[in-house]
């Protein structure tokens, strides 16, 4: 007889996504004693957790953005490699978001849990592609789960630039976007000067360190800027690129894959590093879930889709 699947096998709480069975929290909002963590963009590794389990471009990446604070002690994990948790077995599985991302596998009593963190599907040279693996239930984020929501094809999106001769400010996140931009401007915008805002630089290297070639860029330099009116392209962060809303003689550009962050900017780029809605369908096909319970979103029109054929429960 098939053990039941545990309704309250992961719940969520005000400290995050917590499995009782396991007593650890997924990607916790809080620090806690044991964080699995999938990926280290801030809304999903905070820190002050005592034991940290990832893979080891997302100690890099916390180490460097919370230095001595990032966590009392990380615990390595290589994607596939199984470890324990008071008797849930864990391992990571690529998730194709960011370099080092992972999706969760948890197995308890013999049902198969899977939580993907953020992810998605396209190619991407600078992380690890996606691998699927099936589950009985999949816990997926709904960043995108609306079915008139289809991303571009990033290639197409980045030669976008090629038609903009005026001087570029480029708005991205500084961790895993900036680096994607990088490597496909690199490859699709030969003609353009990539410079690089210097908060970028450190996670820029750490890529390289852990042998992702990116390609051609340097340092921001302001007299490059000054002195050469078209060709160049200024990669920010966010937070730059929205402190400079007046910024005079370039094109205001920024990499997303929300419309209304496209709004009042010169030119739209609908790059996403998160699934759209054809990306989840596909990945419910793969995993082949009894049940999906959805994060990050609003899973309702998961829930409608599938009616009376699949189980899709809200976490959220």
């Amino acid at each position: 007889m098939t053990n039941p699947i545990l309704q309250d096998f992961i719940t969520l709480t005000k400290t995050g996504l917590y499995c009782s069975y396991g007593n650890f929290y997924l990607d916790p909002q809080e620090a806690v004693e044991h964080a699995v963590i999938s990926h280290a963009h801030g809304d999903h590794a905070v820190s002050g957790n005592h034991f940290v389990y990832c893979t080891k471009a997302t100690q890099h990446f916390m180490q460097h953005r919370y230095k001595k604070f990032a966590a009392v002690e990380f615990k390595i994990k290589a994607y596939h490699e199984q470890f324990e948790l008071n008797g849930v077995k864990i391992s990571f599985y690529p998730a194709g978001h960011i370099l080092g991302s992972a999706m969760v596998l948890m197995e308890y009593k013999d049902i198969r849990y899977l939580y993907t963190g953020d992810y998605k599907l396209e190619a991407d040279v600078t992380c690890e592609p996606i691998e699927f693996v099936q589950a009985e239930v999949l816990i997926t984020e709904t960043t995108f789960a609306d079915p008139t929501v289809s991303h571009p094809a990033a290639v197409e999106e980045i030669k976008k630039l090629n038609h903009i001769e005026s001087n570029i400010m480029l708005g991205a996140y500084a961790l895993g976007k900036s680096q994607r931009l990088i490597s496909l401007m690199s490859q699709h915008c030969p003609d353009k000067k990539i410079l690089v805002h210097h908060s970028i630089m450190p996670f820029v290297q750490i890529y390289e360190q852990l042998g992702i070639s990116l390609g051609n860029y340097q340092v921001y330099d302001r007299k490059i800027m000054k002195q050469q009116l078209q060709g160049n392209v200024y990669l920010v962060p966010p937070m730059v690129f929205n402190s400079y809303i007046r910024a005079i003689n370039v094109v205001r550009v920024f990499a997303t894959g929300w419309k209304y962050l496209q709004q009042g900017n010169g030119h739209s780029l609908y790059i996403s590093d998160h699934v759209d809605w054809n990306g989840i369908i596909q990945t419910i096909a793969q995993v082949k879930p009894k049940e999906v319970w959805t994060l990050h979103g609003d899973g309702k029109q998961l829930q409608a889709h599938f009616k009376d054929q699949l189980t899709v429960k809200i976490l959220n």
